[in-house]
């Protein structure tokens, strides 16, 4: 018996069950109204937020490593150039060549002790510009020496490079001063201290050496006093002091250094650029090794013009 005498003795053909074959295929939902096709892009602030965010972190990091300039570095810079110093102006005592008049601002001219406050061996340049004071205290170019006839002054930093008067206001009347120089060693005693603010009394003494730092070693406003009076032979003074300028006065500081400051600033900027630009387009790491050491000379540099803007007293 065929197949289809089968299906006709059962009654015909059965009916193809429900849902049997392939489905039609569903149509792919279209997109939501108000959607984009395109898949959405990073959003466009992304990249400006993110550069000022790398800009804040890199200016953070540049005050603090100027704070760190001001109140460590520049301490052991200080102390190298003193021992730099001492060594030539031992040499010059040795054999009488040490200057007596005006020598060239930067030069040593004397040896400070104060046993009092732990001050010893301590090298005085001449000048009293923030340039001079970095490399310790400093003699005021329109007086005379320690040692000669008059009245003979010294500025000493408080807080940074070394801060080699930072225990001057703690001199008391009575204490000893000893001051050496290519005439000999001179003796002081202290008579008086004062400030700015109150000054000390009159001093009639012909012959005196005086001593100013900074009232603070946070924010200076005013200066102390230290006045001592010369209590071994004075020494003449073989005159031809030059005047001297405003940066070299009590809390001065040289605006001159202003444009080598936004110079030096504007270097850091084009290195810094330079060195992203081949970072990106070469190879990071012998990009940044090149240009590191550069930056940080010029950072260096920064920080000293930066230094010549604050009080010298400072």
């Amino acid at each position: 018996m065929t197949a289809v005498e089968s299906e006709a003795k059962a009654g015909g053909p059965r009916p193809a069950p429900t849902g049997a074959g392939p489905e039609p295929a569903k149509p792919s939902p279209g997109p939501r109204p108000g959607a984009s096709a395109a898949s959405p892009g990073p959003h466009p602030g992304g990249g400006i937020a993110q550069g000022i965010g790398v800009g804040v972190t890199l200016l953070a990091m540049l005050v603090l490593g100027f704070a760190g300039y001001l109140y460590y570095l520049s301490g052991v810079q200080e102390a190298r150039t003193q021992t730099t110093l001492y060594a030539t102006l031992s040499g010059q005592l040795a054999v009488a060549v040490a200057p007596l008049g005006s020598p060239k601002p930067g030069s040593p001219v004397a040896i400070l002790n104060i046993p009092a406050i732990g001050l010893r061996g301590e090298v005085v340049v001449e000048g009293t510009s923030p340039e001079n004071l970095t490399s310790g205290p400093g003699h005021l170019r329109d007086t005379p020496l320690p040692g000669q006839a008059g009245i003979s002054v010294l500025y000493g930093r408080r807080a940074t490079f070394g801060a080699p008067f930072a225990r001057v206001p703690l001199v008391k009347p009575g204490e000893k001063i000893t001051v050496t120089t290519g005439q000999g060693t001179a003796t002081y005693v202290v008579k008086l201290v004062g400030d700015s603010r109150r000054p000390i009394l009159i001093n009639t003494a012909p012959n005196q050496l005086l001593l100013l730092t900074a009232d603070s070693d946070l924010e200076p406003s005013h200066y102390i006093e230290v006045d001592a009076n010369l209590t071994s032979a004075a020494q003449p003074d073989p005159g031809g002091r030059p005047a001297v300028s405003s940066a070299e006065l009590a809390l001065g500081n040289d605006p001159n250094t202003l444009i080598l400051t936004m110079a030096w600033g504007l270097a850091l900027v084009i290195v810094s650029a330079g060195g992203t630009i081949a970072a990106a387009r070469w190879s990071r790491w012998p990009a940044y090794m090149a240009v590191v050491p550069i930056a940080l000379a010029i950072v260096w540099n920064l920080y000293e013009n930066l230094a010549a803007l604050l009080p010298n007293l400072y």
